[in-house]
């Protein structure tokens, strides 16, 4: 089977890392505010009524159902929260503004590349190489029907040129989950010889677990100083 001209393959992936911020682990930051469990409860509901992830899993949000978002397995906020929160003006490769997707790769270095080549841009951006950014490795199974891009690196979707490659990818992963594939198998673009996968389906993502702890420093340069695992 092919989509488009992409061969579907048949595949299985114990252990995928996805990097995500550590802040995202701690406590959560209204506690210092309160007094009592009740009343972070309280301020709790209040900052759901603006929470993406919370709204989606309650009523859904345009371009994601709540329907198709996993509950009560590990980490489910995690998996969630990658699908609800999308940037209207910064989509990504396989993923438009109103619908998130899970970015994982094969190995930690796949993944520290990507997030820093990203982290970099933006800094770039501000006009200021100062940063200290602690990402926590999160493992995850994988498996199912997936697009197979690792024999077409030369497939206009992976160009480096992101306002040419991510229109085409969008439109790829649309088709992709219209055919009802799990998600897509490319070779990483920022890191030569890794492997990366994208999971178009909250449901897709299985088994998720915490890793080690990596913290990249920018100081003062565009190329960060990588520590870990921590």
């Amino acid at each position: 089977m092919e989509v488009d001209g992409v061969p579907v393959v048949t595949a299985a992936f114990s252990k995928t890392i996805r990097l995500v911020t550590t802040a995202r682990l701690r406590a959560a930051v209204l506690k210092p505010l309160v007094d009592s469990d009740e009343e972070l409860a309280l301020l709790a509901e209040i900052e759901g009524a603006t929470s993406a992830r919370q709204m989606a899993q309650e009523r859904g949000i345009t371009g994601l159902a709540a329907n198709e978002l996993v509950y009560d397995v590990p980490h489910a906020s995690f998996i969630n929260a990658s699908f609800a929160y999308a940037k209207p003006l910064q989509p990504n490769r396989f993923n438009g503004g109103n619908r998130g997707a899970w970015y994982a790769a094969l190995s930690v270095e796949t993944c520290l590349r990507e997030v820093g080549f990203h982290l970099t841009n933006a800094l770039a951006d501000a006009g200021n190489f100062h940063a200290v950014v602690e990402y926590a490795e999160m493992f995850c199974s994988l498996a199912g029907d997936f697009l197979d891009l690792r024999q077409r690196a030369d497939h206009p979707a992976l160009d480096p040129d992101r306002g040419r490659a991510y229109p085409i990818g969008n439109t790829m992963a649309e088709r992709a989950r219209a055919e009802g594939l799990n998600g897509i198998i490319y070779p990483s673009v920022r890191h030569r010889g890794g492997i990366c996968l994208v999971a178009l389906r909250p449901a897709a993502v299985q088994s998720v677990r915490q890793g080690a702890v990596f913290r990249m420093t920018w100081a003062g340069q565009p190329e960060p100083h990588v520590e870990g695992p921590l």
